[in-house]
């Protein structure tokens, strides 16, 4: 456990830090990444030692508060923030409510000056759904060397920018081998083989509570069947509810307050003398 302080100034602890994130790249150890999206999958995740998460932005308090010594990537959506300078209160904002570093996949120039201001900074390349439409839809990235020579150049480019590390979001696992060894940039691997230096999937993916789950994605639970056997269960309970409150089978005395003991003639002769 490492001693910090956050970017607001206040103490506090984390098992890992920034300098910890870059230096296991090219060591050969791996750590795992998750998006935990409430407080009882962050508990989860952090029993089961998951060391990275990536979050929006919007969700950091609470996850923050469940999970106080996890690194945590605070996300912005592509469109939440409009100008350089709503992005840079944005990145301070989360920095200040104890995020780790700040993912954005906006411009180099917006990258570049959240560096210069000390943000850490992650980006995303690859396959980036929202700009799918650009890439011909939703499909892997660098099955050609066209395509994983423009990858190297973005990183370089990634680089100069001063990010520290990137999403590498459904890239062939031989061309992101190729490529991790030739960049300082930390790879968190996400559909992208096991050639990243942080191996990401959502959760809902793991926990198998997905319907229509990515090609890249493997189940290792199967919540999806508990989650209909509890709402079958709910529909079958407000069922017979229903059904006991229009039979008249609900409330039953147990679960009726009745007046004290006189209280209740006293009542009725009050209201008899108001007719």
């Amino acid at each position: 456990m490492k001693r910090i302080h956050t970017f607001s100034g206040q103490p506090a602890l984390r098992q890992h830090t920034v300098a910890d994130i870059i230096a296991i790249k090219g060591s050969g150890h791996k750590l795992t990444m998750v998006n935990p999206t409430s407080e009882e999958e962050a508990k989860a995740a952090v029993e089961a030692g998951i060391e990275v998460f990536g979050i929006w932005d919007r969700e950091l308090e609470a996850i923050r508060s469940v999970a106080p010594h996890t690194f945590i990537a605070s996300s912005m959506a592509y469109e939440a923030y409009a100008s350089k300078d709503d992005i840079l209160r944005a990145a301070l904002d989360s920095l200040a409510g104890g995020a780790d570093c700040f993912y954005t996949n906006r411009s180099l120039e917006v990258i570049e000056m959240l560096a210069k201001e000390s943000v850490p900074v992650q980006s995303h390349m690859g396959l980036i759904p929202r700009f799918s439409t650009w890439q011909g839809g939703l499909r892997a990235i660098g099955r050609t060397a066209k395509e994983a020579k423009e990858i190297y150049c973005q990183f370089k480019r990634l680089e100069n920018a001063g990010c520290f590390c990137v999403e590498i979001e459904c890239v062939a696992e031989d061309a992101l081998a190729l490529l991790n060894e030739r960049t300082s940039i930390v790879t968190m691997s996400l559909g992208s083989g096991s050639a990243g230096d942080i191996i990401s999937m959502f959760v809902a993916d793991i926990c198998g509570e997905s319907s229509n789950p990515p090609k890249h994605a493997k189940a290792f639970g199967n919540l999806r069947r508990l989650h209909e056997q509890m709402y079958q269960g709910r529909v079958a309970a407000l069922k017979a509810f229903r059904h006991a409150a229009i039979e008249g089978d609900y409330p039953e005395p147990a679960q009726v307050v009745s007046m004290r003991s006189g209280e209740r003639e006293e009542l009725m002769e009050y209201l008899d003398k108001q007719e």
